[in-house]
């Protein structure tokens, strides 16, 4: 799988300088940290689940999550279960399949193992597992019931706990719930893929729904939360974990409506204020702000909740022609002494030391998503990635 692979590579030539490289799900797991992107979350009770999570592949989706916990009533937790199995059963008999990143969000850590043994050969279609409510005390039972499940299957399985707990949000207990968390994935590294913030529970701690208009970060006690995530796990030291973005509530079928104007061309026929102001108008511009203020923040990838949502945080996510350019100035060997240096596009100026840890980072992301090229932006790559 690559992103922006459902496009024709002759687009693709025109759209990238660099295009996304392709991975599968035994890659590297720094790699598969970074590649998440924009991870669609379904109800595991869906009765075409298998057929969906062919069509998302198909349409540039490379993660998914089937929710057995908070999408689905406690009363169907069974037929969800036995849905899944079937759904990933008929899936492993599909040959030469696309697929994405697939992840299982669980509720009880004794569901784990249970799964695995359940699907038998259709496993090797799992990537991991997502962990809800993680604290040190709840969620470690989850992680050593993930190894238990690994060494009994022999297939590598990831863990994305979930930040959403009241502790980790209320200040008295904040710290000394991070710092349990840490304890927890810093044990478990090699098996915690990603760190997933849960901020619909966050707010709801305290009776509050952003509007469509508003970001995470306008909530002012979310975004303390995020800061200090991000200050604790994140750090570019080499002792953080990938952090990825919150879920983003509103969607209308968007897609369509832009489809007959977007499709002309894979380059702009329709300006980009007009297209601007189609996105306003459909609540999509707060979308946008946030992911731009999710990667400004240090998170990276995007919890979804809807397919319209996937494009725009892929199309965000590649990196500029720009931001390449001044990483790969910052990175040349010559440079590891430091000193300061004048950027390619005459615009800045590049501290090679204070900006290393960011250019590498820059790379990576360059690396799964792609580098634009020069006179190629945020519009013209949504417009070439609808569905077709």
């Amino acid at each position: 799988m690559r992103h922006f692979g459902h496009i024709a590579p002759e687009v693709r030539q025109r759209l990238f300088h660099r295009e996304p490289c392709a991975f599968t799900a035994d890659s590297p797991a720094r790699l598969l940290a970074a590649a998440l992107g924009a991870t669609l979350y379904s109800p595991a009770t869906r009765p075409r689940l298998a057929d969906d999570i062919v069509k998302q592949a198909g349409n540039g989706v490379v993660s998914m999550v089937l929710c057995l916990e908070d999408s689905i009533d406690d009363a169907d937790v069974a037929a969800g279960e036995e849905n899944l199995v079937r759904q990933f059963t008929g899936l492993a008999a599909r040959p030469g399949t696309d697929l994405p990143l697939l992840f299982v969000r669980v509720r009880a850590p004794e569901q784990i193992p249970d799964l695995v043994r359940r699907l038998g050969p259709a496993a090797r279609l799992l990537s991991g597992f997502v962990l809800p409510k993680f604290t040190e005390e709840r969620g470690t039972p989850f992680l050593e019931a993930l190894t238990a499940a690994e060494n009994d299957s022999g297939r590598r399985l990831f863990a994305m706990p979930v930040l959403e707990s009241p502790e980790l949000l209320y200040r008295e207990s904040r710290v000394e719930t991070l710092e349990g968390i840490s304890r927890a994935v810093d044990k478990y590294r090699d098996r915690v893929l990603a760190l997933r913030l849960g901020v619909t529970d966050f707010c709801s701690s305290y009776g509050l729904r952003r509007a469509p208009d508003m970001t995470a970060y306008d909530i002012q006690i979310v975004a303390s939360v995020i800061a200090d995530v991000v200050n604790m796990l994140a750090r570019a030291d080499g002792t953080g974990f990938t952090v990825t973005g919150p879920v983003w509530e509103y969607f209308r079928a968007s897609e369509r409506m832009f489809k007959p104007q977007l499709r002309q061309s894979p380059f702009l026929e329709v300006q980009a204020v007009e297209l601007r102001e189609r996105l306003i108008e459909h609540a999509m511009d707060g979308l946008l702000r946030e992911i731009s203020l999710d990667q400004a923040n240090g998170l990276l990838g995007k919890t979804c909740i809807h397919p319209s949502h996937v494009l725009p945080v892929h199309a965000l996510s590649v990196v500029s022609h720009e931001e390449f350019s001044d990483a790969q100035d910052i990175v040349r060997p010559e440079r590891g002494g430091g000193g300061v240096l004048r950027s390619a596009y005459t615009n800045k100026m590049n501290e090679v030391k204070p900006h290393r840890a960011w250019a590498e980072r820059t790379l990576l992301r360059a690396e799964v998503f792609g580098v634009a090229k020069e006179d190629v932006g945020f519009v013209e790559l949504l417009a070439a990635g609808i569905p077709g």
